[in-house]
């Protein structure tokens, strides 16, 4: 058998029905976004409609049940694999996604550790508030000491990230320590 007599062959019924499975589910991830992230995924107006009736529906009820069915059969006619990837990209699930958050999060803690880490960001970033983050930094300092909440830790990785996505060359550049 070569290639093209296996795609002559009829999917069996079982590989049809996990394939509407997966669009299903693939549905229930689009019903369960915010609206603003929704807008974010590029859909067909009728599957965009499906999913924000369906986002209506509080109750697991049966009409929920129908309305998700429903969303998957209008999957099967839309091209899925760049709704998975702006899915996965939502969820933080690509590589470059989570090698950004990773070197974000090393920045971190060497900025924790050593203020001199304050020139390399600015080096990176011209336009950081360096004075803000300098503050930051003592006050997540402070905050590690009394053992308290690391809010400003938290905010140095936002402002870290902020920074991160307002400058797309950034994230082309090697991360050199």
């Amino acid at each position: 058998m070569n290639a093209n007599d296996e795609e002559d062959q009829p999917i069996s019924k079982t590989r049809r029905k996990q394939q509407m499975d997966e669009l299903q589910v693939l549905g229930e991830q689009l019903v369960t976004l915010s609206p603003e992230r929704l807008k974010k995924i590029d859909l067909p107006e009728s599957l965009r409609d499906a999913v924000s009736a369906a986002q209506r529906m509080t109750r697991p009820d049966e009409a929920r049940r129908r309305q998700m069915q429903y969303i998957g059969r209008l999957m099967r006619d839309t091209e899925v694999e760049p709704i998975r990837a702006a899915l996965a990209l939502l969820r933080g699930d690509s590589a470059s996604e989570t090698a950004k958050l990773h070197r974000l999060e090393r920045w971190r803690t060497e900025l924790l550790a050593d203020e001199k880490v304050l020139h390399k960001i600015a080096t990176r970033y011209p336009a950081a508030d360096l004075q803000h983050l300098r503050s930051l930094r003592r006050a997540a300092l402070r905050e590690a000491e009394q053992n308290k909440a690391p809010r400003s830790s938290r905010a140095i990785f936002q402002f870290l990230k902020d920074l991160e996505n307002e400058s797309p060359d950034a994230q082309a550049e090697s991360d050199s320590g």
